[in-house]
């Protein structure tokens, strides 16, 4: 029977040995390099865990390729490396709307994860990052209004840019997500799920008004201006 020694999530065991009872191909990296996930069954408690494994190297792969790696007598781990294990985490989460700069993509794919595994007011402190990225993009410069109170508070922020008109209005009831006062329990960790999901509704709203419509526009701009440049 093929065997996998790896530290047991489930139990807690280090460096125990697992039955590797079947594996299924998921994909390829690097034109040679391909990625499994294993069930296996650990032989501390006798529960089950979806180990991630990859080739070790082009030759080990091509015996995996020719044997099957269930069908290996004894252990794999000569053939193929440990990367991780199915869980929580590889739920599928948001994706983030197009054409975002970097910091706030990054923020915004964060949060995503955290919601996606039920981390509430983690998901929420991210997307208010967002958020408080994006706005504070909008503001004048520091010599004009707003006042520097303004300036630091995201709900104050979000209200004077409403009534400025320097974000759509259509957007504001949205934003009742965030308070004026900040105290919409991400920062006293008392947020549920439906809080988080609102500040997902509204972190996507902003974020495709201000960044993703305006570049599919300028694309779409530029196809018509080369077409009739032709």
């Amino acid at each position: 029977m093929a065997e996998l020694v790896a530290d047991c999530p489930r139990c807690g065991a280090n460096r125990i040995t697992f039955d590797l009872m079947s594996e299924t191909f998921t994909h390829e990296r690097h034109n040679w390099q391909k990625w499994y996930e294993a069930f296996c069954i650990c032989r501390h408690c006798s529960r089950s865990t979806v180990f991630v494994l990859c080739d070790m190297g082009i030759e080990e792969g091509k015996y995996i390729d020719k044997n099957g790696l269930s069908k290996v007598f004894g252990s794999v781990n000569s053939l193929v490396r440990v990367e991780g294990h199915v869980s929580q985490k590889d739920r599928t989460p948001t994706e983030p709307p197009e054409f975002l700069p970097a910091e706030i993509q990054s923020a915004f794919t964060e949060g995503a994860t955290c919601l996606a595994v039920g981390c509430f007011n983690a998901s929420a402190t991210m997307f208010r990052l967002c958020v408080d990225l994006a706005t504070k993009a909008r503001l004048p410069e520091e010599t004009q209004e707003p006042n520097s109170k303004i300036r630091r508070n995201l709900g104050l922020r979000l209200q004077w840019l409403f009534n400025n008109t320097l974000l759509p209005e259509e957007l504001r009831e949205l934003s009742s997500c965030i308070k004026e006062d900040g105290n919409d329990g991400a920062h006293e960790g008392t947020l549920k799920k439906e809080d988080a999901e609102d500040l997902l509704d509204f972190t996507i709203a902003l974020l495709e008004r201000l960044y993703t419509e305006p570049e599919r526009l300028r694309l779409a701009k530029e196809r018509r201006d080369q077409r009739r440049a032709k």
